[in-house]
């Protein structure tokens, strides 16, 4: 029986030119096709414009569990540059371990703290590689490489990452020009601290096959080879795949992993599949899966948290990048939380519930997007009263293919390059997508997210003791008729109901079916027998002195909910 091989995914994420591509070679003992930069643009700069995938074998480490085998460390070289964040995102879904590789000569930069923000959504524990220490003057070397090490821990005392182990290497002596006899320093270390932290990653091979294909061609007289890494289920020989993007479906004629062939790979691993031949320009990169087991979505319902390192607001209306399965598409978001009663509820993870009611809100509601005015309200009454769970709904502009229960990225890919800003803005889960294109007609309306209204009116004068007229709740133009039968309450505490319109200038008539208080009675006779006293002439002054006078005008209260997606726009009571 063959020794058992264990496959971890090992993301090489850092800033551009940090060297990653290097490391990777100096690392890997057997080349993917996928491996070391296709585009010819990429290989004239050096530079990675796309995923490269190569892999180490190394004996198993004692962690790892007793007996003969080895340990695959697949080598997923990200690109670091900064518009192909698109590609990260897509590489960072499979990543089991990361390697944040950093100029030990420039420190954390840009992109190495976006890498570090998708490590901390997409992966459970990271390497920090300080590279280029050739670069240090070798008197200065060890302290220079203190000194960036106690940095980089500053760095990552609040990440998940905090206390992971920092290893200082020169992947390349001498840059990209010197000769291939220099020897990288420090690999053989490294090699021994990512067998130390490779863990049994929790692997299920059971539900639908999927696979995020990074590399397609043609081998003639055998048909199309698409090289990727299996997210979800498993494949084996014979088995039919369908490739959304194409709307076809192949059968798997023969599979290999790293130039051995296998009859059977699940979640995990990194795999070329053959399938009856296509055009291999069609399909770059995308996924394939089990037939008719991904959808194709307009919008989504997800559930999401705030990146800390984003500056500003996410407002409701704003349009973003969302990355979701392996596509990057412009996205209008809509953010709404439980209903303010609900906040400390615990929220089943992974699922939505259309029976509930949602409070629409105009921004995500974080620490720093309470203004400063309510905060100093919060401060004497303490802690600003934040969700447990927010959510939003996503507009895609053109509909996206990905599986259920994906993960979601929203950014601003669009902000200068080389502005010192983190362009990652929320990380979330895709909870429910909708297929139909007409979902505004068909799905939204299940979805009760309510705005609550809150009108103010004031009472201008008695009728009897159980009616009131009011004014300033309505405009001239509104039809009072549809607000007939709506409760509101009165400042002094009566509660009544809107009766019907008075006149034609927007005034109308309260009922009060307790009947008004005495003191009430008094308070607003008192009012209206000071205006008629005032004459005509002086009613505007005499509005604006009632302001300072003991006859304080007696207000209307009308509050109510109206669902943001409900066709006939109904005014809600409870």
């Amino acid at each position: 029986m063959a020794a058992r091989v264990l496959n971890v995914n090992v993301g090489v994420l850092g800033h551009i030119d940090s060297g990653k591509t290097a490391l990777a070679r100096a690392l890997s003992t057997t080349g993917s096709t996928a491996a070391f930069d296709r585009a010819p643009q990429s290989r004239a700069r050096g530079i990675t414009l796309d995923l490269g995938f190569s892999c180490l074998r190394t004996e198993l480490p004692p962690q790892l569990g007793p007996g003969p085998g080895e340990l695959q460390l697949t080598l997923v070289d990200c690109p670091g540059h900064a518009s192909l964040i698109r590609t990260i995102i897509g590489g960072a879904q499979i990543i089991d371990l990361m390697m944040l590789v950093i100029d030990v000569t420039k420190g954390m930069q840009t992109q190495s703290a976006e890498c570090l923000v998708i490590g901390q959504i997409a992966c459970q524990k990271m390497v920090v590689v300080l590279n280029k220490i050739d670069l240090l003057p070798e008197g200065k070397r060890q302290s220079a490489i203190e000194k960036m090490t106690k940095k980089m821990q500053k760095t990552l005392e609040n990440t998940k990452f905090s206390g992971c182990p920092i290893v200082a290497v020169a992947a390349k002596p001498g840059g990209p020009e010197a000769p291939e006899s220099e020897n990288p320093q420090g690999i053989s270390e490294l090699i021994e601290v990512l067998k130390s932290q490779a863990y049994l990653p929790s692997r299920d091979p059971s539900g639908h096959f999927l696979m995020a294909v990074d590399h397609c061609f043609s081998i003639k007289g055998q048909g199309t080879v698409m090289t990727g890494t299996i997210l979800s289920g498993s494949v084996s020989l014979g088995d039919n795949v369908e490739i959304p993007a194409l709307k076809v479906t192949k059968k798997v004629k023969s599979m290999q992993m790293f130039h051995t062939p296998v009859t059977y790979a699940m979640q995990g691993d990194r795999v070329g599949v053959c399938v009856t031949q296509f055009d291999p320009k069609l399909l770059e990169r995308g996924l394939i899966c089990t037939p008719d087991s991904l959808h194709t979505i307009h919008a989504a319902i997800i559930s999401l948290k705030k990146i800390q390192y984003f500056r500003g607001a996410l407002q409701t209306k704003a349009k973003f990048h969302i990355t979701v399965g392996h596509e990057t598409v412009m996205g209008r978001v809509m953010f709404f939380s439980p209903a303010p009663a609900n906040f400390n509820e615990e929220i089943q993870e992974n699922v939505f519930d259309f029976e509930k009611d949602y409070l629409y809100q105009e921004q995500y509601l974080s620490k720093d997007s309470v203004s400063s005015e309510e905060n100093k309200e919060n401060d004497q009454a303490g802690e600003v009263q934040l969700p447990k769970q927010q959510w939003a709904l996503l507009e895609f502009e053109k509909p996206v293919t990905c599986p259920k229960l994906c993960l979601v990225i929203g950014s601003k890919l669009d902000t200068d390059i080389h502005a010192n800003t983190c362009r990652l803005a929320f990380h979330g889960v895709l909870l429910q997508g909708m297929e139909d294109k007409n979902y505004t007609e068909t799905f939204l309306p299940k979805l009760k997210v309510y705005k609550q209204k809150h009108k103010e009116g004031q009472v201008e004068r008695v009728m009897d003791d159980y009616s009131v007229i009011g004014r300033s709740l309505f405009k001239k133009e509104t039809n009072i008729q549809i607000f007939v039968g709506l409760k509101v309450k009165l400042s002094t505490g009566e509660h009544g109901i809107i009766d019907g319109g008075f006149g034609q200038s927007g005034k109308f008539k309260i009922r009060i079916p307790d009947g008004l208080k005495p003191d009430t009675k008094m308070l607003l006779t008192a009012a209206s027998k000071k205006k008629s006293k005032g004459g005509k002439g002086d009613m505007t002054k005499e509005d604006e002195s009632s302001k300072n006078d003991s006859a304080q005008p007696v207000t209307i209260s009308l509050i109510f909910k109206r669902y943001v997606f409900d066709t006939q726009k109904k005014m809600i009571q409870s």
